[in-house]
């Protein structure tokens, strides 16, 4: 029987790790891997293995996945410790009216304080997402866009809230975008939310946010259904 390859294996390590930067260098490497798909969904995360792999001791891996699980890209799983979450919880109805509510507050705090260089590098996000063909880049751009939009919050607590909540989104979006077909519409919805930015509409653009967060947990709702419905229809 032939042995399926381990998903570690697709991480290369070029030389030693210097110490004080081992827990870094180990997160930012295994979160790579996750969002890029090199580490599928399921995949155990041993301690060992990862020590082995980037000849650290246990102690800043330990602290790298805690890192990884506190930004929902691994869950612990009874008898198989860290796991590689799922693409998209079951629960994302829920994770959309939470996301609602901490953009929601990131763009009132952010908006007064939002300068013109801000409000360029959010319109050069768009431009670049309309002529974009590749899924990675997309989900990578639209993560962009928002968070240029959240950035100038002065709430970092806050902020880290909702880069979790977006990475998750940039992590579903770069396996299901094509299938979904979500592209102009959020590109239209992009500019409006902009413009509104822009003139410093603060509650008309949180309306307009919310509206676009709303389409999007509905896409992504419908789509779900139909893969369940297609999985059932399978097994019959």
């Amino acid at each position: 029987m032939t042995q399926k390859p381990n998903p570690l294996s697709s991480i290369k390590i070029s030389g030693p790790i210097p110490a004080h930067l081992a827990r870094s260098v180990i997160e930012e490497t295994l979160r790579n891997a996750i969002l890029d798909g090199r580490l599928p969904c399921g995949t155990a995360m041993r301690q060992q293995e990862l020590a082995s792999l980037f000849g650290v001791s246990r102690m800043p891996v330990r602290e790298a996945l805690r890192q990884l699980e506190a930004q929902s890209l691994l869950h612990v799983v009874t008898h198989k410790g860290a796991v590689v979450a799922p693409l998209i919880e079951d629960n994302s109805a829920e994770t959309y009216a939470l996301r609602m509510l901490l953009e929601s507050e990131a763009l009132r705090l952010s908006i007064p304080l939002l300068t013109e260089k801000d409000l360029s590098e959010a319109e050069a996000c768009i431009n670049a997402l309309e002529c974009e063909k590749d899924y990675t880049e997309i989900g990578r751009l639209n993560r962009l866009f928002h968070m240029v939009l959240y950035g100038k919050a002065p709430n970092q607590r806050l902020l880290t809230l909702v880069e979790h909540g977006l990475n998750e989104e940039e992590r579903f979006l770069r396996f299901n975008l094509e299938a979904m077909g979500l592209g102009e519409t959020s590109q239209e919805d992009h500019r409006e939310l902009l413009s509104l930015v822009a003139q410093k509409k603060v509650d008309e653009s949180i309306l307009t946010l919310r509206n676009h967060l709303m389409r999007g947990m509905e896409v992504i709702a419908t789509y779900l259904k139909g893969l369940e419905t297609a999985e059932k229809k399978a097994r019959q």
